[in-house]
């Protein structure tokens, strides 16, 4: 990068090196649309940024898992490992993904290190209500068994990093309110 000297000009590092922000709540509660926000924002400050989207990871990478318990784990922990990578070698990862069970979230936090934990709080109303992709209608018919937040759980984070109420709130002020806690957790500037 160069400032408007014409100097070279090292990216802004966070203060503890790269991280990774897990984006986790309901299928339809706004994970893969605060991703990007949250990786252009990040870039625009000079980050080296990836996104790891469960979805896209589930139909490459985990291929022919489907949704039981035990594939959702298989699943998380794959991504935890890509996350893991990543961090390493110094990028900011943004995973969006479901991320279900308490044991998995605290199996993933051992896994990447530096991880932020951001709750996408929005009722199972609202997410049935938006349902994009149709999965919840699907889901209500029986055509998806273990769908989470209809015949398999979503347990609520006891104590999440961040949480954005995205039921109340437009996606860019969820963005703000994201940023503001990795700045509290001193892990970006505010600062452009």
């Amino acid at each position: 990068m160069h400032n408007s000297s014409g100097e070279v000009q090292e990216p802004p590092a966070a203060v503890n090196g790269a991280f990774c922000v897990w984006l986790m709540g309901l299928s339809a509660s706004g994970k893969t649309t605060l991703a990007q926000l949250l990786a252009h924002a990040l870039a625009q400050r000079g980050f080296k940024v990836e996104v790891l989207d469960g979805d896209i990871v589930r139909t490459t990478l985990s291929k022919g898992l489907g949704f039981t318990p035990v594939d959702r784990v298989t699943n998380l922990r794959r991504i935890a490992a890509m996350a893991q990578n990543l961090v390493r070698q110094q990028v900011v990862t943004i995973v969006a993904a479901i991320c279900p069970y308490h044991a998995i979230r605290k199996e993933v936090r051992a896994i990447i290190g530096e991880y932020v934990e951001v709750y996408l709080n929005c009722p199972l109303e609202v997410c049935i209500r938006r349902d994009p992709k149709g999965l919840y209608r699907q889901a209500l018919a029986g055509e998806i068994r273990h769908f989470t937040g209809i015949d398999d759980p979503f347990e609520t984070p006891a104590r999440p990093d961040i949480e954005v109420t995205t039921h109340t709130e437009d996606p860019e002020a969820s963005l703000t309110r994201i940023l503001l806690g990795l700045a509290a957790l001193r892990l970006i500037s505010l600062l452009k």
